[in-house]
């Protein structure tokens, strides 16, 4: 197999930009990317819009180290002073929306991928191009994790590509999003009738503003609680009956996040719902083959304050990629070719060292 350069990683990332692939919206970003892999002799598999492929060795009686990356992006800001879906090439640096979440990185681990897929490694290498990240689709990771279950294929760690300078995120918070309702007895506020549904509300944010987890994650720290929004009333002269309010909790490894929930349920006297329990807290140890290689090849340890598709992973899971990323979702997004070039040599790198720790 011809091997990737930088040069054809650049120019790939050109095209994914110049063609639209919001969430849900990704069949045209997949063609592209599966015909990349195709013509360079890669066996490529497809299940909705995910493109993913196995090592050309692949042996099921060795360890599977999965690489990550996804094609999908937000729609674009309006403050975009450039069109976001044609690339430029200035000074260094493309300019275009996704350019640095997460196409960058998708594009140095799928020319580390390719100049890898026929090398003879103590584990298995499979890439997995994924859609719906930035929604947490039902199409996206949510469908790959049964397809691979389904195929007998077992994952055993991941290096997820989202930006982080290439540095090493060893963990990730989770998250719940509750919907809370206190009822009360609608009344004439005059006469003082009724039961203050607000009041009963503001007597459960108080006992949320003050529960303490017996337990506390040792990388995560604590669990934290906060109320963002509440409503209740129709007119100022009645009693409202009934007052909700969504409380955001970012959850740890501490416990699960059903565990979470039952926890909150009982704290409180109104109703909590979550949304969801899918985005879970993600943690790796320290003494992870992922993370020594890592830590061998000069990479910075630390907790991401962003979530990403590692929260759906039951597997340990490392998130280093290529790019910024406070520029993630921002105007005139743009990534550095530098950055490309160090990202495929570390990439490829972190697959030779993973060799020495497994």
């Amino acid at each position: 197999m011809k091997s990737v350069t930088s040069h054809d990683a650049v120019a790939l990332l050109e095209k994914l930009i110049a063609t639209p692939s919001h969430s849900r919206e990704e069949n045209v970003t997949a063609d592209i990317l599966e015909a990349f892999l195709r013509e360079r002799g890669v066996d490529v598999q497809r299940i909705y819009n995910n493109v993913w492929a196995k090592c050309a060795k692949y042996d099921s009686s060795k360890p599977t180290l999965l690489l990550n990356s996804h094609h999908d992006t937000v729609k674009p800001s309006p403050a975009y002073t450039i069109d976001p879906y044609k690339p430029i090439f200035s000074e260094g640096k493309i300019y275009g929306l996704g350019s640095n979440d997460a196409g960058a990185s998708l594009v140095a681990l799928v020319a580390a991928f390719c100049n890898n897929y026929q090398a003879e490694h103590s584990y298995n290498l499979i890439l997995a191009l994924t859609a719906e990240e930035e929604v947490m689709g039902e199409k996206g990771m949510r469908a790959m994790l049964p397809e691979f279950e389904r195929l007998g294929i077992g994952i055993d760690m991941a290096l997820v590509g989202e930006p982080t300078s290439m540095h090493a995120a060893v963990g990730e918070r989770g998250l719940l999003v509750f919907d809370a309702t206190a009822r009360g007895v609608r009344g004439h506020a005059a006469r003082n009738e009724g039961e203050n549904a607000l009041y009963k509300a503001i007597a459960d944010i108080e006992r949320l503003r003050n529960y303490k987890f017996e337990r506390r994650s040792e990388l995560l720290g604590d669990i934290s609680i906060a109320v963002t929004m509440i409503s209740a009333g129709t007119q100022h002269n009645v009693v409202p009956d009934e007052c909700k309010f969504v409380v955001d909790v970012r959850t740890t490894d501490a416990y699960t996040n059903e565990q979470t929930v039952e926890l909150l349920q009982s704290v409180v006297e109104c109703e909590l719902i979550p949304r969801s329990t899918r985005v879970r807290a993600s943690a790796i140890t320290d003494e992870h083959p992922l993370v020594k290689s890592a830590v061998a090849l000069g990479r910075e340890c630390f907790v991401s304050p962003t979530t990403s598709d590692m929260a759906l992973m039951p597997f340990p899971s490392l998130k280093m990629g290529v790019g910024v990323s406070a520029r993630s979702h921002s105007a005139d997004e743009f990534v550095l070719e530098s950055e490309i070039i160090e990202g495929i040599g570390l990439y490829e790198q972190l697959i030779n060292e993973l060799d020495k720790q497994i």
